[in-house]
C-alpha cells in the first residue's frame, strides 16, 4: 500500500497545525517502515530518539514495572504521532514500542530533525508541543484510572484510542489498560454493544456513538 503522506497525516491534529512547508519536509525526511507483528520500533532506554507516525496498524506502548514485567499503557492507532528528541534536553526512550500486528510507520530520526531545523528552526518548539500533548494525555488517563468506575474507564479508553472511529485492540489489551479483568471488559463491551454504542469485531471495536460514550466516560 502506498500513502499520500501529507494528506494522511493531516488527520492528526498536531501535524495539521504545522505549516504546509514543514509538513512536506517532515514527510520527505521520514522513512516509511513496514513492521511484522511484534516487531520492535524502539525500546525503553534506547539513546536514539525521534518521532514516529503510525500510518496503518497499531503500536503497543509498554513500560517495564520491574525486570520481569512490562505493562501496556497505550495502543497508538493510525495517524498517531509519538516520540521525543534529546536535541533540546530530555533523555532516552521512556517506553518500549512494538507492532501489535502488521503495521506501517513513518520514522523521523533526530538526524532528520536536525536537517529540518536548518530550514525550519521552530521545529524544536513544534516537537516540544507534541511532547506536552503526550504528557497531558497520559496524566488525564492516570486520573481516569483513579476515579472512574470500570464501565466509564472502558468508554474513556475507547474514545481515547478511537479518533478514527475504530479501535484496534484485543479485549485482553483493554483489560490491562483499564485495570480490570478480561471478563469484566467483555461484559462492559457487550452492554455497550447491546445499547448500540459500539460494534465488536475480531481484534477491533468500532465506535458507533462517540457522544454517548463520552457521557458514560464522564460518569
Amino acid at each position: 500500500m502506498t500513502f499520500d503522506l501529507p494528506a494522511t497525516l493531516r488527520r492528526n491534529r498536531w501535524f495539521a497545525r504545522r505549516t504546509p512547508a514543514l509538513q512536506e519536509r517532515l514527510c520527505a525526511e521520514g522513512q516509511v517502515i513496514r513492521l511484522a507483528p511484534g516487531q520492535w520500533v524502539y525500546s525503553e532506554g534506547d539513546p536514539d530518539t525521534g518521532l514516529c507516525a503510525v500510518l496503518e496498524g497499531a503500536l503497543r506502548l509498554e513500560v517495564a514495572v520491574d525486570a520481569e514485567r512490562d505493562v501496556l499503557i497505550g495502543l497508538a492507532q493510525p495517524v498517531s504521532i509519538l516520540g521525543q528528541s534529546r536535541r533540546r534536553g530530555g533523555g532516552p526512550r521512556i517506553v518500549t514500542t512494538r507492532a501489535q500486528g502488521p503495521a506501517t510507520i513513518l520514522a523521523i530520526s533526530d538526524a532528520a530533525l536536525d536537517r529540518i531545523a536548518a530550514a525550519h528552526p521552530d521545529v524544536w518548539k513544534d516537537v516540544s508541543e507534541l511532547v506536552y500533548e503526550q504528557l497531558d494525555a497520559i496524566v488525564h488517563l492516570a486520573a481516569q484510572l483513579l476515579v472512574l468506575k470500570p464501565r466509564a474507564r472502558v468508554a474513556a479508553r475507547l474514545l481515547q484510542l478511537g479518533g478514527e472511529g475504530q479501535v484496534q485492540a484485543r479485549q485482553s489489551d483493554l483489560a490491562e489498560m483499564c485495570g480490570i479483568t478480561r471478563k469484566a471488559v467483555n461484559d462492559h463491551l457487550a452492554a455497550l454493544e447491546q445499547a448500540g454504542l459500539i460494534e465488536r469485531a475480531y481484534g477491533a471495536v468500532r465506535l458507533l456513538s462517540p457522544a454517548a460514550l463520552g457521557q458514560i466516560a464522564r460518569g
